[in-house]
């Protein structure tokens, strides 16, 4: 089997698990977030963290060892717009993150303790703001696909 098959499938797999964790954190981020389902939601905030590393190391693998070769990646100006797309998708996943292991301290510290909505709903404007990138970047990914950007 060729490495680029490889890297594809596994670049693409990863996408989907960093999509479906975002969707979860998503989805597990309500009002009234308290006591078991905060700490799975932090178990799944660490997995968003590992994921999305893989993530990156595995495009890193397909940008050096890949088919298209270094050189068609990093001429690429679409290549060097996902990139950024994926670095903001990346610190805007920073303030959900603090917010959780600041929640799950004041957990450990007060077993009764419930998050305020309004820090809810500010993490949820966050994750929000993620889905919109993590939506746009497959545009970009469509468009160097088809030799746009060189």
């Amino acid at each position: 089997m060729d490495i680029d098959l490889v890297l594809a499938v596994a670049h693409h797999l990863a996408v989907f698990v960093v999509v479906g964790i975002v969707a979860a954190e998503f989805a597990l981020l309500r009002p009234g977030l308290e006591g078991m389902r905060l700490r799975q939601l932090a178990r799944i905030d660490r997995a968003y963290g590992g994921a999305a590393m893989l993530l990156i190391a595995v495009g890193v693998g397909r940008v050096l060892f890949g088919q298209s070769g270094a050189g068609y990646y990093l001429a690429n100006h679409i290549f060097w717009g996902k990139m950024g797309l994926f670095v903001i998708v990346g610190l805007l996943s920073i303030q959900p993150t603090v917010s959780l292991v600041r929640w799950s301290r004041a957990l450990r510290d007060d077993p009764g303790f419930v998050v305020p909505d309004a820090q809810i709903a500010r993490s949820r404007r966050f994750i929000h703001l993620q889905i919109i990138g993590l939506a746009l970047i497959p545009l970009f990914a469509a468009a160097m696909a088809r030799g746009y950007g060189i």
